[in-house]
């Protein structure tokens, strides 16, 4: 009987087929799954005070399953050494990291004074992600400001006429030349600056990669953003994906607060994969409903449209 069995386990290691180097080497990559994190403002859009404090924010992405936060400067209270390093443990404590930081300023200014202080409020911005562990910080171009009320700009459709006497050339040059007093302090600090598709000189993506060639930096690149292109979308947001450093996905749940966009995320996430993006996506929430029910159902959305 010994025997008998010694014979089988023989037969059964002969039959047994081990892959060669070269059969393993043919194997598919398997791919990473893109992780999800998660903007502060998706919880406090400028208007839910209780939700304002950016460490509740933190503990309620953590709590709902995000991957990641990407702080919003306005929303801060406090920028004290202290704090900075407060947000940076509650991302740790919720096994989370900070995955983005977006500020608000802009470089269209014809008076230079006005633009040195969007310079100093950026470099200023970008030395807070340092102290926080944040690797990349949404940038803007910035807007002429002929149009003083952002809810009219959004009913024209993000479209304003110049300040009177000054060219999109003008513009163009004052938003590079601003830049590029910042790279120093992006290399040095280690944090890459994304260029946003967003109002101003950054609402095509024509315009953004204007900008971004022209600088021609690895510390500056491109924050995608799902929601900025209300025409047309998807192969807009293809022409930027190649410079993409951190995508910002919008969903609508209970409408817009402004507009409503029938996103296609899986087609939007099967553009990235075709384009080896393999960062973070941060959710913003820009929907009427509560975030404490919108927020969850997104990121259901979000882990099912790139699961792809």
């Amino acid at each position: 009987m010994l025997t008998d069995r010694r014979r089988f386990l023989a037969a059964s290691a002969a039959l047994a087929v081990v892959p060669t180097a070269d059969a393993r080497a043919a194997e598919p990559p398997k791919v990473r799954p893109i992780r999800i994190g998660i903007s502060t403002y998706s919880f406090w859009q400028f208007k839910n005070n209780k939700l304002r404090d950016v460490e509740t924010c933190i503990d309620l992405a953590g709590e709902m399953g995000f991957d990641a936060v990407e702080v919003l400067h306005r929303q801060m209270t406090d920028e004290s050494p202290a704090a900075l390093q407060k947000i940076k443990r509650r991302a740790f404590l919720n096994g989370m990291g900070l995955c983005g930081f977006s500020i608000h300023q802009g470089f269209v200014y014809s008076d230079k004074a006005e633009r040195q202080k969007n310079i100093d409020h950026t470099i200023k911005c970008l030395e807070m992600c340092y102290a926080m562990g944040i690797p990349t910080m949404r940038l803007n171009t910035g807007r002429w400001g002929t149009t003083k009320s952002f809810d009219d700009l959004m009913k024209n459709r993000g479209i304003e006429p110049n300040l009177p006497g000054f060219t999109d050339d003008d513009g163009f040059k004052w938003v590079i030349d601003s830049i590029q007093s910042c790279l120093k302090t992006a290399e040095k600090c280690g944090v890459v600056m994304g260029l946003e598709n967003h109002w101003g000189l950054g609402r095509t993506p024509e315009g953004v990669l204007k900008i971004v060639d022209a600088v021609n930096s690895p510390w500056l690149q491109v924050t995608m953003d799902t929601g900025n292109f209300l025409e047309d979308p998807y192969d807009r947001l293809e022409k930027m994906a190649p410079k993409t450093v951190l995508v910002q996905a919008k969903t609508y749940y209970g409408g817009g607060l402004w507009y409503t966009l029938d996103l296609d995320n899986e087609r939007i996430a099967k553009m990235l994969r075709k384009h080896k993006y393999n960062g973070f996506v941060s959710l913003e929430f820009e929907g009427k409903e509560d975030p404490h029910t919108g927020v969850p159902k997104s990121l259901a959305a979000l882990r099912k449209a790139f699961a792809v």
